[in-house]
């Protein structure tokens, strides 16, 4: 069964292949559309079925397919490497983009891009298969900037109103400098190595540059570099917020299966290349800590229903590269999974209610939907409580839990980031969900959501709720599927699972969230007034401005970067080379008037023209052949 491993990428790209090139009638849209993505989850299910049961000689299957480039020695594939790594995350994603893809046949049903839409979702599904398959960096490079591509697409395809084609364009260019900076690290990978075949490389580097190696590290800071690109981390986080210009589909699809985890992906399939980098690695651990925070404060302070998921996504991948930094390869992949399961949910959630109030995002203008629309808002609970961490019941909680409790052995101070957090999480989102579901209604429900839209909902909260049960601490258990499964991709190094005793941990954690919830009932239900003069006071109002605008990164980019690449583009308009170019546009421009002078319409002078021609052409000849 793990021969028809090439059918799990195949399937999403030939439904685009459908959709974009041929004139498929309306109706058989969503056939194809979300059939290529069902089969491809259920090709999904079928392998890691097989390879549970039979696992491939050392956990690993590969299955090469043609050779891609051969030039001097440099012999990349069409390769496919299936691991445990590699497994799951392929199988969270097609699972996860396969009702996300059956929500949207509702979602868009009325939109005149219909084929145009699913098309680019396949193509994004693909691309992100592509990339977690590949057995090389350069194939997986390629899924790469195929993500990247389609986030463009999607972001804005609704292109008719200007300001979603300024979002699309700001997430192309502002995801392409950490593209340029993993570019560089590949380049400098295969110079120094030789190849770009993941698992030869992994054992090159180890045999030949050694731990705290120059050239590792600056390999692991270049491909870091292209990993908070497209996870949206600082620096380069600034796109994410304003993706939310895109259908809510899209939001979903990039948030919990595809885009954002990628940077996640690439470093811990480069899991030897960062061990090797103590300071890389470092950095990744202090990079998820600072964006974790930011992000969770800046979450508090916005008003677009979709723009509060969307700073949850930057602090939860946070999360993912603090157990990056630290060593937890498994405990990162763990939240992966559960973050897609409840971040999926919660943006479908959303969706019904924006949807619901006629496109309406500005969550002070909501209220009292909890009777109005109960199918969203139980899975918007239940999606938040996994977000935040609610004990025992929900995934988020385990795979969070077993984030903190790794980073305590690193630093108590990553430790306390982790709990910080947890605290944060859970005041932003229950500050959504009051603000939405409870007080009075701000606006009248004129649609409710169908099936097809109902459905996801149901599914995706079931796995939000039991999805953290394959991995539990030892004071509930010690049931350790998930990591022992991934041991063979992901070893965990043995000093993480040292120092604080998990249920210390796990109980610190529940607290924080406990007062978040606290702090959230009473701020934004119960005493709403204090909150409003306390962002009036010109303290709160400043604080609160620099938490609303990403803390400034967006107006720091626009006068470094921007204005003066602008201000050269407008002093530089007149110079030697457009001058040059300039010329030969009006060489053409005064040739072509000089042959419509000749074009009259007067057969005469046609005539008399091609005698003239003839003429000239007989005394050319004549003279020549005198001369000869």
């Amino acid at each position: 069964m793990l021969h028809v491993l090439w059918l799990i990428p195949a399937l999403p790209l030939a439904g685009f292949l459908i959709l974009a090139l041929l004139p498929i009638p309306r109706r058989m849209v969503p056939v194809i559309g979300v059939g290529s993505i069902g089969a491809s989850a259920i090709v999904s299910i079928l392998v890691t079925a097989t390879f549970l049961s039979s696992p491939p000689p050392g956990n690993a299957f590969t299955q090469h397919l043609w050779t891609w480039i051969d030039v001097a020695g440099f012999r990349p594939h069409i390769a496919l490497y299936l691991d445990a790594l590699s497994l799951v995350m392929t199988l969270v994603v097609t699972f996860v983009s396969f009702f996300i893809h059956l929500y949207s046949v509702e979602f868009m049903a009325e939109d005149e891009g219909y084929a145009r839409f699913f098309a680019y979702m396949n193509l994004f599904v693909a691309s992100m298969v592509t990339l977690l398959l590949g057995d090389n960096l350069l194939l997986l490079y390629l899924g790469w900037e195929g993500v990247g591509l389609c986030s463009y697409l999607l972001i804005g395809f609704w292109y008719q109103d200007p300001v979603n084609g300024v979002a699309a364009r700001k997430a192309f260019i502002v995801t392409r400098v950490g593209d340029t900076s993993m570019g560089l690290g590949l380049i400098l990978l295969v110079q120094h190595l030789g190849t770009l075949q993941i698992q030869e490389l992994m054992g090159r580097a180890s045999a030949q540059w050694g731990g705290g190696s120059r050239y590792a590290i600056a390999a692991a800071l270049l491909l870091l570099g292209g990993a908070v690109g497209k996870s949206a981390q600082l620096p380069l986080q600034t796109w994410l917020p304003d993706a939310m210009a895109g259908p809510t589909p899209t939001s979903a699809l990039i948030h919990a299966a595809t885009m954002v985890t990628a940077g996640v992906y690439l470093i811990a399939r480069s899991h030897v290349l960062f061990s090797l980098a103590p300071p890389a690695q470092l950095a990744v651990a202090i990079v998820g800590a600072v964006t974790l925070l930011m992000a969770g404060f800046s979450a508090l302070t916005q008003s677009d229903i979709k723009r509060v998921l969307a700073y949850s996504t930057m602090s939860q991948i946070g999360y993912m590269f603090l157990a990056l930094g630290v060593g937890a390869w498994s405990a990162a992949i763990f939240h992966f999974m559960t973050h897609a399961f409840f971040k999926a949910l919660l943006f479908l959630s959303a969706g019904v209610v924006i949807e619901a109030l006629h496109h309406e995002h500005d969550i002070f203008k909501m209220g009292g939907l909890r009777k109005e629309l109960p199918a969203a808002f139980w899975s918007f609970l239940i999606g938040s409580c996994a977000l935040a961490g609610l004990p025992i019941i929900t995934a988020g909680f385990y795979s969070k839990d077993l984030i903190i409790w790794s980073a305590w052995a690193r630093s108590p101070w990553l430790w306390a980031v982790g709990i910080a957090g947890v605290l944060l999480t859970s005041l932003y989102i229950f500050r959504l969900i009051f603000l939405v579901f409870w007080g009075q209604p701000g606006a009248y429900v004129v649609r409710r959501p169908g099936y097809a839209m109902t459905i996801p909902l149901v599914v995706l909260s079931f796995f939000s709720l039991t999805g953290g049960f394959v991995e539990t601490p030892r004071w509930l258990g010690n049931l350790t599927f998930f990591s022992g499964f991934m041991s063979s991709a992901l070893p965990v190094p043995e000093e993480v699972h040292s120092g604080m005793e998990p249920g210390f941990s796990g109980g610190i954690a529940a607290l924080a969230f406990g007062v978040g919830l606290l702090l959230a009932w009473v701020l934004y239900l119960r005493s709403r007034g204090f909150v409003s003069a306390l962002a009036a006071s010109s303290i709160g109002s400043a604080v609160r401005r620099l938490w609303f605008s990403d803390w400034g990164f967006d107006w720091l980019y626009d006068r470094v970067f921007v204005r003066p690449i602008l201000w050269f583009a407008r002093i530089n308009r007149a110079d030697f080379i457009d001058a040059f170019y300039d010329g030969i546009s009006l060489l053409i421009e005064y040739s072509y008037r000089a042959l419509r002078l000749s074009e009259n319409g007067r057969v005469r002078w046609y005539a008399a023209g091609v005698v003239a021609g003839s003429v000239i052409y007989l005394a050319i000849v004549l003279l020549g052949s005198t001369h000869r």
